[in-house]
């Protein structure tokens, strides 16, 4: 037996479509994953049937809101609790929505990367300039 390994970027519209269609035949969501960049999140949906392992890539603005999944793969709702909390991915009606009480943290969306001013920028190649 051979495991299966596919990973394909998607825009968000398709990366729904997608999910959908691999609910409806038969796969199991085994994870989503975000990671944090400057303006944006990348996320990772992956699914499952049997020995195929498929991986689905979309990029989140900060400031777009994406939809849940949680309507037809139920567990999804922890990832995107999760997503929602630490890395501030605003996904609208996850059901249920903890609403950013799934961990006990300190500081609201730890792991969000901010874009950086401009003006930070401009001033650290002048200070290499003089």
């Amino acid at each position: 037996m051979r495991e299966e390994y596919s990973l394909e970027t998607v825009d968000i519209p398709t990366l729904y479509k997608i999910m959908l269609e691999k609910q409806r035949a038969g796969y199991r969501l085994a994870q989503i994953c975000a990671t944090a960049f400057e303006g944006y999140n990348e996320v990772i949906y992956s699914v499952v049937d049997g020995y195929k392992f498929e991986n689905y890539k979309t990029i989140v603005p900060i400031d777009t809101e994406i939809n849940t999944i949680s309507d037809f793969f139920p567990s999804a709702m922890l990832y995107e609790n999760e997503m929602k909390e630490l890395f501030d991915v605003k996904i609208k009606s996850i059901n249920p929505d903890y609403d950013n009480k799934l961990y006990r943290i300190a500081v609201k969306a730890p792991f969000k990367k901010e874009v950086k001013e401009a003006v930070k920028v401009i001033k650290k190649e002048e200070e290499a300039a003089e």
